[in-house]
Protein backbone atom coordinates (compact mmCIF):
# COMPACT_ATOMS: atom_id res chain seq x y z
CA UNK A 1 0.00 0.00 0.00
CA UNK A 2 1.45 3.29 -0.82
CA UNK A 3 2.22 5.78 1.98
CA UNK A 4 -0.72 8.40 3.34
CA UNK A 5 0.01 12.00 1.96
CA UNK A 6 0.63 14.74 4.35
CA UNK A 7 -0.55 18.39 4.63
CA UNK A 8 3.03 19.15 4.73
CA UNK A 9 4.17 17.13 1.77
CA UNK A 10 1.19 19.14 -0.25
CA UNK A 11 1.95 22.34 1.01
CA UNK A 12 5.92 22.58 0.23
CA UNK A 13 5.62 20.37 -3.46
CA UNK A 14 6.00 22.02 -6.47
CA UNK A 15 2.95 23.35 -8.15
CA UNK A 16 2.66 20.33 -11.04
CA UNK A 17 3.62 17.82 -8.48
CA UNK A 18 0.84 18.85 -6.13
CA UNK A 19 -1.55 18.91 -8.70
CA UNK A 20 -0.36 15.20 -9.06
CA UNK A 21 -0.66 14.07 -5.51
CA UNK A 22 -4.71 14.99 -5.69
CA UNK A 23 -4.84 13.56 -9.14
CA UNK A 24 -8.20 11.85 -9.03
CA UNK A 25 -10.09 13.21 -6.08
CA UNK A 26 -12.31 15.23 -8.52
CA UNK A 27 -13.45 13.15 -12.01
CA UNK A 28 -10.90 14.30 -14.92
CA UNK A 29 -10.51 17.86 -13.22
CA UNK A 30 -7.14 18.50 -12.33
CA UNK A 31 -8.00 22.16 -12.93
CA UNK A 32 -9.56 22.63 -9.78
CA UNK A 33 -6.69 21.56 -7.76
CA UNK A 34 -4.70 23.81 -9.26
CA UNK A 35 -6.50 26.70 -8.80
CA UNK A 36 -6.86 25.88 -4.95
CA UNK A 37 -3.17 25.68 -4.81
CA UNK A 38 -2.30 29.20 -4.65
CA UNK A 39 -4.30 29.13 -1.57
CA UNK A 40 -1.23 26.81 0.44
CA UNK A 41 -0.61 26.35 3.24
CA UNK A 42 -3.25 24.18 4.07
CA UNK A 43 -4.11 24.07 8.12
CA UNK A 44 -5.95 21.31 7.95
CA UNK A 45 -7.29 18.41 5.56
CA UNK A 46 -10.72 20.29 6.39
CA UNK A 47 -9.42 23.39 4.77
CA UNK A 48 -8.14 21.70 1.75
CA UNK A 49 -11.92 20.36 1.40
CA UNK A 50 -13.34 23.70 1.79
CA UNK A 51 -11.01 25.56 -0.32
CA UNK A 52 -11.11 23.57 -3.22
CA UNK A 53 -15.39 23.34 -3.13
CA UNK A 54 -14.97 27.01 -3.03
CA UNK A 55 -13.32 26.79 -6.87
CA UNK A 56 -15.98 24.65 -8.22
CA UNK A 57 -18.51 27.27 -6.94
CA UNK A 58 -16.87 30.41 -8.38
CA UNK A 59 -16.22 28.52 -11.53
CA UNK A 60 -19.20 29.18 -13.04
CA UNK A 61 -22.12 27.11 -14.88
CA UNK A 62 -20.14 25.85 -17.76
CA UNK A 63 -17.51 24.82 -15.77
CA UNK A 64 -19.64 22.85 -13.14
CA UNK A 65 -21.45 21.38 -16.45
CA UNK A 66 -18.26 20.05 -17.39
CA UNK A 67 -17.26 18.92 -13.93
CA UNK A 68 -20.59 16.98 -13.65
CA UNK A 69 -20.06 15.18 -17.04
CA UNK A 70 -16.78 14.17 -16.56
CA UNK A 71 -18.41 11.61 -13.99
CA UNK A 72 -19.41 8.18 -15.37
CA UNK A 73 -23.20 6.98 -14.56
CA UNK A 74 -23.80 4.40 -12.27
CA UNK A 75 -23.76 0.96 -13.15
CA UNK A 76 -22.85 2.60 -16.48
CA UNK A 77 -21.39 1.74 -20.21
CA UNK A 78 -18.07 2.89 -18.58
CA UNK A 79 -18.33 0.56 -15.77
CA UNK A 80 -19.14 -2.61 -18.15
CA UNK A 81 -16.43 -1.54 -20.93
CA UNK A 82 -13.84 -1.45 -17.65
CA UNK A 83 -13.02 1.77 -18.14
CA UNK A 84 -14.13 3.56 -14.69
CA UNK A 85 -11.18 5.54 -12.96
CA UNK A 86 -9.55 3.52 -10.12
CA UNK A 87 -11.42 5.54 -7.83
CA UNK A 88 -14.93 5.01 -9.26
CA UNK A 89 -14.51 1.24 -9.77
CA UNK A 90 -13.94 0.80 -5.84
CA UNK A 91 -16.90 3.37 -5.03
CA UNK A 92 -19.45 1.49 -7.42
CA UNK A 93 -18.02 -1.54 -6.44
CA UNK A 94 -18.19 -1.08 -2.46
CA UNK A 95 -22.52 -0.28 -3.29
CA UNK A 96 -22.45 -3.29 -5.23
CA UNK A 97 -22.81 -1.82 -8.36
CA UNK A 98 -20.58 -4.28 -10.29
CA UNK A 99 -22.84 -7.50 -9.30
CA UNK A 100 -26.43 -6.43 -10.41
CA UNK A 101 -29.31 -8.70 -11.17
CA UNK A 102 -30.31 -8.03 -14.88
CA UNK A 103 -33.21 -6.68 -13.17
CA UNK A 104 -31.63 -4.10 -11.15
CA UNK A 105 -29.23 -3.40 -13.69
CA UNK A 106 -32.02 -2.66 -16.46
CA UNK A 107 -33.90 -0.72 -14.19
CA UNK A 108 -30.54 1.67 -13.25
CA UNK A 109 -29.77 1.93 -16.63
CA UNK A 110 -33.51 3.33 -17.28
CA UNK A 111 -33.20 6.10 -14.14
CA UNK A 112 -29.84 6.94 -16.28
CA UNK A 113 -31.48 7.79 -19.54
CA UNK A 114 -34.27 9.39 -17.27
CA UNK A 115 -32.09 11.20 -15.74
CA UNK A 116 -29.68 12.74 -18.51
CA UNK A 117 -33.17 13.00 -20.92
CA UNK A 118 -34.50 15.45 -18.03
CA UNK A 119 -31.40 17.73 -16.79
CA UNK A 120 -28.83 17.07 -19.48
CA UNK A 121 -25.95 15.19 -17.16
CA UNK A 122 -25.67 12.33 -15.10
CA UNK A 123 -26.87 11.56 -11.79
CA UNK A 124 -24.30 11.97 -9.41
CA UNK A 125 -24.73 10.20 -5.80
CA UNK A 126 -21.73 9.40 -3.40
CA UNK A 127 -22.04 5.85 -3.01
CA UNK A 128 -20.48 5.66 0.10
CA UNK A 129 -23.11 7.34 1.70
CA UNK A 130 -23.03 9.66 4.86
CA UNK A 131 -20.45 7.31 6.65
CA UNK A 132 -18.55 6.52 4.31
CA UNK A 133 -18.80 2.54 4.25
CA UNK A 134 -21.48 2.38 1.39
CA UNK A 135 -25.07 2.52 0.30
CA UNK A 136 -27.21 -0.30 -0.22
CA UNK A 137 -28.40 -0.65 -3.90
CA UNK A 138 -32.04 -0.13 -2.61
CA UNK A 139 -31.05 2.68 -1.06
CA UNK A 140 -29.31 3.72 -4.26
CA UNK A 141 -32.20 3.30 -6.31
CA UNK A 142 -34.79 5.16 -4.12
CA UNK A 143 -32.70 8.45 -4.15
CA UNK A 144 -32.41 7.88 -7.81
CA UNK A 145 -36.37 7.62 -8.38
CA UNK A 146 -36.91 10.56 -5.81
CA UNK A 147 -34.46 12.71 -7.31
CA UNK A 148 -35.39 12.29 -10.83
CA UNK A 149 -38.77 14.59 -9.81
CA UNK A 150 -36.32 17.94 -8.98
CA UNK A 151 -36.30 21.12 -10.09
CA UNK A 152 -33.37 21.07 -12.88
CA UNK A 153 -31.62 24.13 -10.68
CA UNK A 154 -31.48 21.93 -7.31
CA UNK A 155 -30.39 18.95 -9.07
CA UNK A 156 -27.11 20.82 -10.54
CA UNK A 157 -26.47 22.06 -7.27
CA UNK A 158 -27.50 18.64 -5.65
CA UNK A 159 -24.83 16.96 -7.88
CA UNK A 160 -22.29 19.20 -7.12
CA UNK A 161 -22.93 18.43 -3.51
CA UNK A 162 -22.43 14.65 -4.48
CA UNK A 163 -19.06 15.36 -6.35
CA UNK A 164 -17.67 17.19 -3.04
CA UNK A 165 -19.04 14.38 -1.06
CA UNK A 166 -17.48 12.24 -3.56
CA UNK A 167 -13.86 13.76 -3.62
CA UNK A 168 -14.32 14.20 0.35
CA UNK A 169 -14.07 10.58 0.80
CA UNK A 170 -10.94 10.02 -2.11
CA UNK A 171 -9.09 12.80 0.34
CA UNK A 172 -9.72 10.89 3.32
CA UNK A 173 -8.42 7.75 1.77
CA UNK A 174 -5.58 9.97 -0.38
CA UNK A 175 -4.23 11.30 3.63
CA UNK A 176 -5.03 8.35 5.30
CA UNK A 177 -7.83 9.43 7.65
CA UNK A 178 -10.38 7.41 9.25
CA UNK A 179 -12.97 9.88 11.14
CA UNK A 180 -13.05 7.55 13.75
CA UNK A 181 -14.85 9.32 16.49
CA UNK A 182 -18.05 10.59 13.78
CA UNK A 183 -18.17 6.69 12.61
CA UNK A 184 -18.61 6.22 16.44
CA UNK A 185 -21.55 9.17 16.99
CA UNK A 186 -22.71 7.84 13.57
CA UNK A 187 -23.17 4.36 14.98
CA UNK A 188 -24.48 5.58 18.53
CA UNK A 189 -27.11 7.45 16.58
CA UNK A 190 -28.15 4.24 14.24
CA UNK A 191 -28.33 1.97 17.29
CA UNK A 192 -30.65 4.22 19.17
CA UNK A 193 -32.85 4.85 16.04
CA UNK A 194 -33.85 1.24 16.40
CA UNK A 195 -36.42 2.19 19.26
CA UNK A 196 -39.83 3.31 17.82
CA UNK A 197 -43.24 3.81 18.36
CA UNK A 198 -43.61 3.03 14.89
CA UNK A 199 -41.06 0.54 14.26
CA UNK A 200 -43.96 -1.62 12.40
CA UNK A 201 -44.79 1.11 10.14
CA UNK A 202 -40.49 1.42 9.36
CA UNK A 203 -40.82 5.09 10.75
CA UNK A 204 -38.84 6.78 13.72
CA UNK A 205 -41.20 7.96 16.35
CA UNK A 206 -40.30 8.40 20.09
CA UNK A 207 -42.87 10.36 22.24
CA UNK A 208 -42.86 11.29 25.70
CA UNK A 209 -42.59 8.11 27.92
CA UNK A 210 -43.96 5.55 25.49
CA UNK A 211 -42.08 2.00 25.65
CA UNK A 212 -39.49 3.02 22.78
CA UNK A 213 -38.83 6.24 24.95
CA UNK A 214 -38.35 4.37 27.73
CA UNK A 215 -35.52 2.03 25.69
CA UNK A 216 -33.99 4.92 24.58
CA UNK A 217 -33.20 6.19 27.78
CA UNK A 218 -32.07 2.86 28.71
CA UNK A 219 -29.88 2.87 25.76
CA UNK A 220 -28.32 5.92 26.25
CA UNK A 221 -27.49 5.56 29.75
CA UNK A 222 -25.98 2.23 29.06
CA UNK A 223 -23.97 4.65 26.16
CA UNK A 224 -22.46 7.03 28.75
CA UNK A 225 -21.84 4.53 31.36
CA UNK A 226 -19.49 2.66 28.67
CA UNK A 227 -17.94 5.99 27.12
CA UNK A 228 -16.71 6.51 30.74
CA UNK A 229 -19.13 8.93 32.64
CA UNK A 230 -18.51 8.49 36.38
CA UNK A 231 -22.31 8.82 37.11
CA UNK A 232 -25.50 8.03 35.30
CA UNK A 233 -28.77 8.25 36.83
CA UNK A 234 -32.68 9.18 34.89
CA UNK A 235 -34.51 11.71 36.89
CA UNK A 236 -38.06 12.66 37.89
CA UNK A 237 -38.88 13.76 34.55
CA UNK A 238 -36.99 11.04 32.74
CA UNK A 239 -33.84 12.90 31.76
CA UNK A 240 -30.89 11.02 31.44
CA UNK A 241 -27.66 12.52 33.12
CA UNK A 242 -24.32 11.86 33.08
CA UNK A 243 -21.16 13.36 34.81
CA UNK A 244 -17.61 12.73 33.81
CA UNK A 245 -15.92 14.58 36.93
CA UNK A 246 -13.05 17.03 36.95
CA UNK A 247 -9.65 17.11 38.63
CA UNK A 248 -11.89 16.78 42.31
CA UNK A 249 -14.33 17.36 44.21
CA UNK A 250 -16.68 20.51 44.31
CA UNK A 251 -15.94 22.19 41.07
CA UNK A 252 -17.93 23.96 38.89
CA UNK A 253 -19.95 22.51 35.52
CA UNK A 254 -20.29 22.81 31.88
CA UNK A 255 -23.51 21.51 30.85
CA UNK A 256 -24.73 20.57 27.73
CA UNK A 257 -26.66 18.37 25.63
CA UNK A 258 -29.70 18.24 23.32
CA UNK A 259 -33.19 15.88 23.65
CA UNK A 260 -33.98 12.02 22.72
CA UNK A 261 -37.80 12.45 21.72
CA UNK A 262 -38.87 12.73 18.15
CA UNK A 263 -41.24 14.25 15.82
CA UNK A 264 -43.44 12.04 13.81
CA UNK A 265 -41.74 9.58 11.20
CA UNK A 266 -38.41 11.91 11.99
CA UNK A 267 -34.65 12.18 10.96
CA UNK A 268 -32.29 10.22 13.22
CA UNK A 269 -29.84 12.71 14.41
CA UNK A 270 -32.50 15.58 15.54
CA UNK A 271 -31.44 16.56 18.95
CA UNK A 272 -29.70 13.22 19.05
CA UNK A 273 -26.82 14.59 17.83
CA UNK A 274 -25.88 16.66 21.04
CA UNK A 275 -25.84 14.18 22.96
CA UNK A 276 -23.35 11.72 21.54
CA UNK A 277 -20.87 14.69 20.39
CA UNK A 278 -20.06 15.47 23.82
CA UNK A 279 -20.04 11.70 24.59
CA UNK A 280 -17.29 11.29 22.14
CA UNK A 281 -15.13 13.74 23.79
CA UNK A 282 -15.83 12.39 26.97
CA UNK A 283 -15.06 8.20 25.86
CA UNK A 284 -11.45 10.19 24.72
CA UNK A 285 -10.61 11.81 28.11
CA UNK A 286 -11.52 8.27 29.47
CA UNK A 287 -9.31 6.43 27.79
CA UNK A 288 -6.57 8.49 27.94
CA UNK A 289 -7.39 9.35 31.55
CA UNK A 290 -7.58 12.66 31.68
CA UNK A 291 -9.30 15.43 33.97
CA UNK A 292 -10.41 18.41 33.11
CA UNK A 293 -10.63 21.92 35.94
CA UNK A 294 -14.82 21.51 35.64
CA UNK A 295 -17.25 18.43 35.62
CA UNK A 296 -19.12 17.90 32.00
CA UNK A 297 -22.62 17.09 32.63
CA UNK A 298 -24.70 15.45 29.70
CA UNK A 299 -28.00 15.86 29.59
CA UNK A 300 -30.56 13.83 27.20
CA UNK A 301 -33.72 15.91 27.66
CA UNK A 302 -36.91 13.67 27.91
CA UNK A 303 -39.01 16.07 25.77
CA UNK A 304 -38.47 18.94 23.69
CA UNK A 305 -40.76 18.29 20.67
CA UNK A 306 -44.24 18.53 22.64
CA UNK A 307 -45.53 15.76 20.42
CA UNK A 308 -47.52 13.75 23.27
CA UNK A 309 -48.47 16.32 25.62
CA UNK A 310 -49.36 20.07 24.68
CA UNK A 311 -46.43 21.22 25.95
CA UNK A 312 -43.04 22.05 24.86
CA UNK A 313 -39.32 21.37 26.78
CA UNK A 314 -40.58 19.35 29.86
CA UNK A 315 -37.15 17.96 30.28
CA UNK A 316 -34.93 21.05 30.40
CA UNK A 317 -38.20 23.30 32.22
CA UNK A 318 -37.72 20.99 35.02
CA UNK A 319 -33.50 21.91 35.01
CA UNK A 320 -34.39 25.97 35.27
CA UNK A 321 -37.43 25.32 37.32
CA UNK A 322 -40.04 26.40 35.43
CA UNK A 323 -41.92 22.97 35.03
CA UNK A 324 -45.56 23.93 35.81
CA UNK A 325 -47.29 21.69 38.57
CA UNK A 326 -50.28 21.95 36.10
CA UNK A 327 -48.86 20.99 33.25
CA UNK A 328 -49.31 16.99 35.19
CA UNK A 329 -53.60 17.53 34.33
CA UNK A 330 -52.70 18.17 30.59
CA UNK A 331 -54.19 14.88 28.48
CA UNK A 332 -52.29 12.87 24.90
CA UNK A 333 -54.67 12.25 22.51
CA UNK A 334 -56.28 9.05 24.46
CA UNK A 335 -56.79 11.13 27.32
CA UNK A 336 -53.60 10.35 29.57
CA UNK A 337 -52.93 11.99 32.08
CA UNK A 338 -48.81 13.61 32.32
CA UNK A 339 -48.87 12.75 36.28
CA UNK A 340 -50.51 9.34 35.10
CA UNK A 341 -47.68 8.76 32.33
CA UNK A 342 -44.66 9.75 34.50
CA UNK A 343 -46.14 7.23 37.06
CA UNK A 344 -46.83 4.31 34.93
CA UNK A 345 -43.14 4.77 33.76
CA UNK A 346 -41.82 4.60 37.38
CA UNK A 347 -41.04 8.21 38.12
CA UNK A 348 -42.20 10.29 40.79
CA UNK A 349 -43.84 13.88 39.73
CA UNK A 350 -43.30 15.11 43.28
CA UNK A 351 -39.64 15.30 43.14
CA UNK A 352 -39.71 17.11 39.60
CA UNK A 353 -39.29 20.10 41.86
CA UNK A 354 -36.08 19.16 43.40
CA UNK A 355 -34.37 19.10 39.93
CA UNK A 356 -33.92 22.60 39.86
CA UNK A 357 -30.38 23.88 39.08
CA UNK A 358 -28.40 26.43 40.63
CA UNK A 359 -26.52 28.76 38.65
CA UNK A 360 -23.83 29.55 40.56
CA UNK A 361 -23.17 25.72 40.51
CA UNK A 362 -22.26 25.65 36.37
CA UNK A 363 -20.22 27.76 34.03
CA UNK A 364 -22.97 28.04 31.46
CA UNK A 365 -24.74 25.56 28.79
CA UNK A 366 -23.48 24.59 25.27
CA UNK A 367 -25.26 22.55 22.83
CA UNK A 368 -24.50 21.11 19.33
CA UNK A 369 -27.52 20.17 16.91
CA UNK A 370 -28.21 19.67 13.07
CA UNK A 371 -28.99 22.86 11.92
CA UNK A 372 -32.18 21.77 10.33
CA UNK A 373 -32.02 23.92 7.26
CA UNK A 374 -30.08 24.54 3.91
CA UNK A 375 -27.95 27.55 4.85
CA UNK A 376 -24.73 25.54 5.57
CA UNK A 377 -25.65 22.74 2.93
CA UNK A 378 -25.94 24.99 0.26
CA UNK A 379 -22.40 27.18 1.40
CA UNK A 380 -20.16 23.56 1.63
CA UNK A 381 -19.68 24.38 5.28
CA UNK A 382 -19.73 21.98 7.82
CA UNK A 383 -20.19 23.79 10.86
CA UNK A 384 -21.71 27.07 11.96
CA UNK A 385 -22.20 29.20 14.96
CA UNK A 386 -25.47 30.68 16.68
CA UNK A 387 -25.86 33.69 16.82
CA UNK A 388 -29.22 33.73 18.56
CA UNK A 389 -32.62 31.29 18.72
CA UNK A 390 -34.91 33.41 17.14
CA UNK A 391 -37.85 35.15 19.47
CA UNK A 392 -41.41 33.64 17.60
CA UNK A 393 -45.06 34.00 18.33
CA UNK A 394 -48.01 31.52 16.96
CA UNK A 395 -51.69 32.24 16.72
CA UNK A 396 -54.55 29.92 15.60
CA UNK A 397 -56.87 31.90 13.52
CA UNK A 398 -59.94 31.91 11.83
CA UNK A 399 -61.26 34.37 9.45
CA UNK A 400 -65.54 34.65 8.58
CA UNK A 401 -67.21 35.75 5.64
CA UNK A 402 -70.44 34.48 3.98
CA UNK A 403 -70.85 30.81 2.05
CA UNK A 404 -72.84 31.84 -0.97
CA UNK A 405 -73.48 29.99 -4.22
CA UNK A 406 -70.05 30.29 -6.89
CA UNK A 407 -71.91 30.43 -9.86
CA UNK A 408 -74.22 33.55 -8.76
CA UNK A 409 -72.16 35.63 -6.52
CA UNK A 410 -70.51 38.15 -8.29
CA UNK A 411 -66.73 39.18 -7.47
CA UNK A 412 -67.18 42.41 -6.55
CA UNK A 413 -70.06 41.32 -3.84
CA UNK A 414 -68.30 38.46 -2.41
CA UNK A 415 -67.02 38.02 1.13
CA UNK A 416 -64.50 35.46 0.21
CA UNK A 417 -62.32 34.54 3.66
CA UNK A 418 -60.08 32.03 1.99
CA UNK A 419 -59.33 35.00 -0.20
CA UNK A 420 -58.64 36.71 2.65
CA UNK A 421 -55.99 33.95 4.24
CA UNK A 422 -54.38 33.52 0.22
CA UNK A 423 -53.50 37.52 0.20
CA UNK A 424 -52.54 37.73 4.10
CA UNK A 425 -50.31 34.78 3.40
CA UNK A 426 -48.55 36.68 0.45
CA UNK A 427 -48.39 39.73 2.65
CA UNK A 428 -46.54 37.71 5.06
CA UNK A 429 -44.46 36.27 2.91
CA UNK A 430 -43.34 40.20 1.76
CA UNK A 431 -42.62 41.31 5.23
CA UNK A 432 -40.77 38.79 6.39
CA UNK A 433 -38.80 38.53 3.53
CA UNK A 434 -38.00 42.16 3.66
CA UNK A 435 -36.03 41.54 7.31
CA UNK A 436 -33.00 39.65 7.29
CA UNK A 437 -33.46 36.07 9.33
CA UNK A 438 -36.77 37.13 9.68
CA UNK A 439 -39.52 34.16 8.66
CA UNK A 440 -43.57 33.91 8.71
CA UNK A 441 -45.50 30.64 7.88
CA UNK A 442 -48.90 30.09 7.51
CA UNK A 443 -48.64 26.18 7.54
CA UNK A 444 -52.22 25.04 8.07
CA UNK A 445 -54.96 26.23 6.15
CA UNK A 446 -58.49 25.09 5.72
CA UNK A 447 -61.99 25.64 4.98
CA UNK A 448 -64.54 24.04 6.77
CA UNK A 449 -67.45 22.41 5.32
CA UNK A 450 -65.70 23.78 2.12
CA UNK A 451 -67.39 22.71 -1.58
CA UNK A 452 -66.20 23.32 -5.10
CA UNK A 453 -69.03 25.43 -5.73
CA UNK A 454 -68.92 27.77 -2.51
CA UNK A 455 -67.74 30.81 -2.18
CA UNK A 456 -65.83 30.25 1.44
CA UNK A 457 -67.51 31.47 4.40
CA UNK A 458 -64.66 30.37 6.95
CA UNK A 459 -61.46 30.04 6.74
CA UNK A 460 -59.02 28.79 9.65
CA UNK A 461 -55.46 29.20 9.46
CA UNK A 462 -52.21 29.23 11.57
CA UNK A 463 -49.95 31.66 12.04
CA UNK A 464 -45.99 31.48 12.98
CA UNK A 465 -44.14 34.59 13.42
CA UNK A 466 -39.95 34.60 13.53
CA UNK A 467 -37.37 37.04 14.51
CA UNK A 468 -33.98 36.91 15.59
CA UNK A 469 -34.77 39.94 18.43
CA UNK A 470 -37.83 40.19 20.38
CA UNK A 471 -37.90 43.94 18.92
CA UNK A 472 -37.65 42.55 15.37
CA UNK A 473 -40.45 39.74 16.06
CA UNK A 474 -42.86 42.27 17.31
CA UNK A 475 -42.39 44.71 14.61
CA UNK A 476 -43.28 41.98 12.19
CA UNK A 477 -46.13 40.91 14.67
CA UNK A 478 -47.59 44.40 14.36
CA UNK A 479 -47.38 44.99 10.98
CA UNK A 480 -48.94 41.44 9.76
CA UNK A 481 -51.53 41.84 12.63
CA UNK A 482 -52.39 45.20 11.02
CA UNK A 483 -52.60 44.14 7.66
CA UNK A 484 -55.33 41.04 8.32
CA UNK A 485 -57.22 43.93 10.14
CA UNK A 486 -57.11 46.06 7.08
CA UNK A 487 -58.31 42.87 4.81
CA UNK A 488 -61.09 42.00 7.10
CA UNK A 489 -62.48 45.74 6.99
CA UNK A 490 -62.48 46.20 2.68
CA UNK A 491 -63.67 43.01 2.58
CA UNK A 492 -66.35 43.28 5.23
CA UNK A 493 -64.95 40.40 7.21
CA UNK A 494 -64.75 39.32 11.04
CA UNK A 495 -61.40 37.09 12.25
CA UNK A 496 -60.82 35.75 15.79
CA UNK A 497 -57.37 35.06 16.36
CA UNK A 498 -55.87 33.22 19.29
CA UNK A 499 -52.16 33.07 20.50
CA UNK A 500 -50.74 30.06 21.25
CA UNK A 501 -47.26 30.64 21.72
CA UNK A 502 -44.78 33.90 22.43
CA UNK A 503 -41.41 32.91 23.37
CA UNK A 504 -38.12 35.33 23.50
CA UNK A 505 -35.32 35.19 21.89
CA UNK A 506 -32.21 33.67 23.11
CA UNK A 507 -29.19 35.11 21.40
CA UNK A 508 -25.74 33.46 22.71
CA UNK A 509 -23.76 34.46 25.24
CA UNK A 510 -20.40 36.05 23.88
CA UNK A 511 -18.16 34.62 25.51
CA UNK A 512 -19.48 31.10 24.80
CA UNK A 513 -20.07 32.32 21.17
CA UNK A 514 -16.48 33.11 20.97
CA UNK A 515 -15.10 29.82 22.23
CA UNK A 516 -17.06 28.23 19.25
CA UNK A 517 -15.39 30.32 16.95
CA UNK A 518 -12.00 29.95 18.04
CA UNK A 519 -12.74 25.99 18.12
CA UNK A 520 -13.86 26.23 14.71
CA UNK A 521 -10.93 28.81 13.27
CA UNK A 522 -8.61 25.85 14.88
CA UNK A 523 -10.03 23.09 12.24
CA UNK A 524 -9.13 25.81 9.84
CA UNK A 525 -12.67 26.26 8.35
CA UNK A 526 -14.27 29.73 7.57
CA UNK A 527 -16.93 31.07 10.03
CA UNK A 528 -20.30 32.13 9.07
CA UNK A 529 -22.44 33.22 11.99
CA UNK A 530 -26.16 32.07 11.80
CA UNK A 531 -29.54 32.24 14.08
CA UNK A 532 -31.51 29.39 14.51
CA UNK A 533 -35.03 29.75 13.10
CA UNK A 534 -36.20 26.12 15.79
CA UNK A 535 -36.42 26.29 19.16
CA UNK A 536 -33.93 23.79 21.18
CA UNK A 537 -33.46 23.20 24.52
CA UNK A 538 -30.49 25.69 25.23
CA UNK A 539 -33.68 28.69 24.60
CA UNK A 540 -35.07 27.10 28.13
CA UNK A 541 -31.78 26.67 29.86
CA UNK A 542 -30.74 30.55 28.52
CA UNK A 543 -33.36 31.15 31.43
CA UNK A 544 -30.84 30.11 34.05
CA UNK A 545 -27.45 29.74 32.27
CA UNK A 546 -25.27 31.66 29.74
CA UNK A 547 -25.40 29.43 26.59
CA UNK A 548 -24.24 29.14 22.68
CA UNK A 549 -24.82 26.70 20.16
CA UNK A 550 -22.84 24.89 17.64
CA UNK A 551 -24.77 24.47 14.56
CA UNK A 552 -23.75 20.57 12.29
CA UNK A 553 -24.31 20.57 8.45
CA UNK A 554 -27.52 18.65 7.47
CA UNK A 555 -27.46 16.56 3.88
CA UNK A 556 -30.15 16.27 1.88
CA UNK A 557 -30.64 20.48 1.44
CA UNK A 558 -30.69 20.15 5.47
CA UNK A 559 -33.85 18.67 5.34
CA UNK A 560 -34.89 17.70 9.29
CA UNK A 561 -38.14 16.38 10.89
CA UNK A 562 -37.85 14.06 7.77
CA UNK A 563 -36.59 10.39 7.26
CA UNK A 564 -34.25 12.18 4.54
CA UNK A 565 -32.39 14.01 7.55
CA UNK A 566 -28.83 12.88 7.80
CA UNK A 567 -25.45 14.09 8.17
CA UNK A 568 -21.49 12.74 7.55
CA UNK A 569 -19.37 11.20 9.72
CA UNK A 570 -16.68 13.42 8.77
CA UNK A 571 -19.07 16.37 9.60
CA UNK A 572 -19.53 14.58 13.19
CA UNK A 573 -15.95 14.71 13.46
CA UNK A 574 -15.06 18.06 12.82
CA UNK A 575 -18.45 18.93 15.20
CA UNK A 576 -16.42 16.76 17.96
CA UNK A 577 -13.00 18.20 17.00
CA UNK A 578 -14.83 21.42 17.67
CA UNK A 579 -16.47 20.52 21.44
CA UNK A 580 -13.16 19.08 22.57
CA UNK A 581 -11.30 22.45 21.28
CA UNK A 582 -13.49 24.26 23.43
CA UNK A 583 -13.24 22.34 26.30
CA UNK A 584 -9.53 22.83 26.40
CA UNK A 585 -9.66 26.16 25.48
CA UNK A 586 -12.05 26.43 28.94
CA UNK A 587 -9.41 24.33 30.65
CA UNK A 588 -6.52 26.27 30.18
CA UNK A 589 -8.65 29.53 30.86
CA UNK A 590 -9.47 27.86 34.23
CA UNK A 591 -6.18 27.33 34.77
CA UNK A 592 -4.31 29.98 33.89
CA UNK A 593 -6.87 32.48 36.36
CA UNK A 594 -5.61 32.96 39.91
Amino acid sequence: MMQPLTLAQLNAAPPDVAVAMLDGVYEHSPWIAREALPWRPFQSLAQLKHRLASVVSASGQAAQLQLLRAHPELAGKAMVDQRLTAESSHEQRSAGLTQCTPAEFERIQQLNRDYNARFGFPFILAVRGPRGSGLSKAEILATFARRLQGHPEFELQECLRNVHRIAEIRLNDKFGLQPTLGQQVWDWQQALARHSDAAAQGQLTVTYLTEAHQACARQIAQDMREAGCDRVHTDAVGNVVGRYFGLKAGLRCVMTGSHYDTVRNAGKYDGRLGIYVPLACVKTLHQLRLRLPFDLEIVAFSEEEGQRFPVTFLGSSALTGDFQPAWLDQCDADGVRLGQALQQAGLDASAIAALQRRAEDYLGFIEVHIEQGPVLNELNLPLGIVTSINASVRYQCEIVGTASHAGTTPMNRRRDAAAAVAELLLYVEQRAGAEADAVGTIGQLQVPGGSVNVVPGRCQFSLDLRAPSDAQRDALERDVLKKLEQLCQTRQLQFSLQQTLKASAAPSDPGWQARWEAAVSALGLPLLRLPSGAGHDAMQMHRLLPQAMLFVRGENSGISHNPLESSTCDDMQLAVQAFDHLLDQLAQSLRDTP
